[in-house]
């Protein structure tokens, strides 16, 4: 098992920048590729963004890149999200996800955060 809390949620003006977290606990975290899913208000749950285990090898939904970046610190525990140039079409609940290897679907992470909300401003 492998639980999983976010923080670092908040409300930011379009443009701005917030970074979140996801500290694990439990099974060995640096066995699992880790993810960002988010779930704006009537809205299915979306991938983000997905890093490796092994070689740190990332993947990025294409609204998003160039302006988020994630990264991992297993000494931690701990996968980031880094966000700039918010946009209020980015407010939506941010989750973490583990799985086993880098994948983009939802249907194979075996293990969810509670999720943070992101509220961007116009």
């Amino acid at each position: 098992q492998v639980q999983l809390v976010e923080s670092g949620g908040g409300l930011v003006q379009a443009g701005g920048s917030l970074r979140l977290s996801c500290a694990a606990s439990g099974r060995t975290f640096g066995w699992y590729a880790m993810g960002w899913f988010r779930q704006a208000p009537g809205k299915g749950r979306e991938f983000v963004a997905a890093i490796s285990w092994s070689d740190l090898s990332t993947s990025y939904a294409d609204s998003v890149k160039g302006r988020f970046t994630i990264s991992r610190d297993n000494a931690k525990n701990t996968v980031y999200l880094q966000m700039n140039s918010l946009k209020p079409e980015d407010t939506a609940v941010y989750y973490c996800a583990a799985d086993e290897s880098l994948t983009m679907r939802e249907e194979r992470y075996d293990y969810w955060g509670q999720g943070t909300q992101v509220t961007v401003s116009s």
